[in-house]
């Protein structure tokens, strides 16, 4: 794939200084109007050591207005960011619709120097290349533009450049202390790139290979594929958006049986019972919770539910089992303004808990394929990707360690009609009670469908899906605080056995 890269690939000053002022006067055009596009730019810059990487970023930062350029250059990761998967620190720092990301030793760093060294096996380096190009494949879904620059050295023109650099006083400086052991390792690191430019270029985020010996020819090849790719994609996105003409909501299907029908709705004992029960899990829980905070296991809870069916009550109960400065609760709504411009998992990847805490949300990621499926705010192509989407994004927590429950709580439309009443008759209720849960009650056969291919396309042997019956609340709260308890009870024997 390298083989003669460098051959035939120069270009003198008097070329570069007579293509160089158009250049970036169209990538600056081409920035302006992207500002009003619906999607980001994602400029990945990985290669050889020496190639030129440092040198491109710095050049479109030069040639473009830097303040709609967001660049990052990743090194060893903080004891934050490895308090959680791996992707974290990149997901927070996407550029929003409109900017563009510069990245710099990236998400492709660490499997590829692994793999170089051979500290990772051929199924572990295979594992991580699966994993980056489903990450990528998230972000094109939802129309990012994603450019992957390989910028290549020969072995031989690496040699040059540290002799080259070495000999001078001035330039010295810029030889890295073990800039000659990179240099030896040159076989295993180009085998091991030419594995991940076959594994993860796709037609939606390609590889394109740049010969990093004569920088004249870098700047314009960079700069000229930046150039034609946000042209290009910028046009096809306009007649994507003027041709589309799909609706949001999924046909009725309200007399099909559904998980949900007949979901036994009887409390298991007495309201004293319960409450003596609800009491026992707590302490349980507590309990587990402070040897999953010394091992640095952390754990996510997600109530989903019908409308009045309990979840601000059953958090309050759960969230009592834990230390208040360790446990965080997220209500989702609608997203803001700064959540609109980025993937719509952005703000969930963004509100991770750290090593040994908690994280209860309020509602969750599934409001894509359930409000925004039947209210219409996602298109189908939108919210029928998301259930891979989805599992793909849980896959990862579980894959870190991250304990992950999640909960459907159910109730009767009788039952809910009859909160609903109790709420508009009682003056410190009545705030909860709103127009939307009205509305949303006539849609009752459709959020149904909705949770039924929910529970089915997105409940996995490692994350899934609890429907618990809340018709009684307080059998919900203790089947709730027992299954997050009995969940991280055997989290906690299988670190032990490991």
């Amino acid at each position: 794939m390298f083989r003669g890269a460098e051959v035939g690939r120069l270009l003198s000053d008097d070329d570069f200084k007579a293509v160089e002022p158009e250049l970036r006067l169209e990538l600056v055009q081409a920035q302006q109007a992207l500002r009003d596009a619906t999607f980001p730019v994602i400029i990945v810059l990985e290669g050889i050591e020496g190639a030129g990487q440092r040198e491109v970023a710095n050049l479109l930062n030069r040639w473009m207005d830097p303040r709609f350029i967001v660049t990052r250059a990743y090194t060893h990761p903080t004891d934050e960011e490895r308090e959680r998967p791996e992707l974290w620190r990149y997901w927070a720092s996407l550029p929003e619709r409109g900017k563009i990301g510069v990245f710099q030793r990236s998400w492709y760093e660490r499997p590829l120097e692994e793999h170089a060294r051979s500290r990772s096996d051929d199924a572990r380096f295979e594992d991580a290349l699966r994993r980056i190009a489903a990450f990528e494949e998230l972000l094109t879904d939802d129309g990012a533009l994603i450019l992957k620059f390989w910028m290549h050295l020969s072995q031989a023109a690496q040699q040059e450049r540290l002799e080259r650099l070495q000999a001078d006083p001035l330039e010295a400086w810029r030889v890295r202390p073990d800039a000659w052991e990179v240099w030896e390792r040159h076989p295993h690191l180009v085998a091991s790139a030419e594995r991940v430019l076959t594994r993860t270029h796709t037609a939606a985020a390609p590889w394109f290979l740049i010969e990093g010996a004569d920088a004249n020819y870098r700047a314009v090849a960079v700069g000229t594929q930046v150039r034609d790719s946000i042209r290009s994609h910028i046009q096809r996105s306009a007649s994507r958006e003027r041709t589309s003409t799909e609706t949001g909501s999924a046909p009725a299907l309200a007399h099909q049986p559904t998980l949900l029908t007949g979901i036994d709705q009887t409390p298991p004992a007495s309201k004293k019972a319960l409450k003596r029960q609800l009491r026992e899990q707590q302490a349980r829980l507590a309990l587990l919770q402070r040897r999953a905070s010394a091992q640095g296991i952390s754990t996510i809870v997600g109530f989903q539910g019908w409308d009045a069916a309990g979840k601000g009550g059953a958090i309050k109960r759960l969230a009592e089992a834990y230390e208040a400065h360790e446990v965080r609760i997220h209500p989702i709504g609608a997203p803001s303004d700064e959540e609109k411009a980025q993937h719509w998992l952005w703000r969930f990847w963004r509100r991770l808990p750290r090593a040994g805490h908690a994280a209860i949300f309020d509602r969750t990621w599934y409001g894509r394929v359930l409000v925004e499926r039947v209210e219409g705010f996602a298109m189908p192509t939108e919210w029928m990707r998301a259930y891979t989407e989805i599992n793909h994004f849980e896959d990862v927590l579980v894959e870190h360690g991250i304990v992950l429950v999640k909960l459907w709580l159910h109730i009767t439309p009788d039952e809910q009609l009859r909160r609903f009443e109790d709420r508009r008759n009682t003056p410190w209720k009545a705030w909860k009670l709103t127009d939307d849960d009205w509305r949303n009650r006539e849609k009752w056969p459709l959020y149904e469908r909705a949770v039924h291919d929910m529970v089915e396309r997105t409940s996995t042997a490692r994350a899934p899906w609890t429907l618990v019956p809340a018709n009684s609340k307080h059998a919900a709260r203790v089947q709730i605080v027992r299954t997050v308890a009995d969940r991280l009870e055997s989290a906690l024997c299988r670190a032990s056995a490991g």
